[in-house]
């Protein structure tokens, strides 16, 4: 199982960092996500990690046990 969620709004409207996250279960699927977030005042890259990973978990329970592969977090500007 392969997936990906992205937002399409207006560069106003996104969040302040543009992040993507790839979960896999050894053998048994793989899922792949981004988007924007603005995460709270004084969240660390450790808290947006742990956030993102439930938000996917929620929407793919099959995730649950799964090992992150890929994690990115960056300012969203140029």
């Amino acid at each position: 199982m392969t997936s990906q969620t992205s937002t399409t709004t207006p560069a106003a409207a996104q969040g302040s960092h543009m992040w993507v996250l790839t979960l896999e279960v050894p053998g048994r699927g793989m899922t792949t996500q981004y988007g924007t977030w603005t995460p709270p005042t004084g969240a660390t890259r450790c808290d947006v990690l742990v956030a993102l990973q439930g938000h996917i978990v929620a929407q793919h329970p099959e995730m649950s046990s799964a090992n992150t592969v890929f994690f990115s977090l960056e300012p969203n500007q140029l």
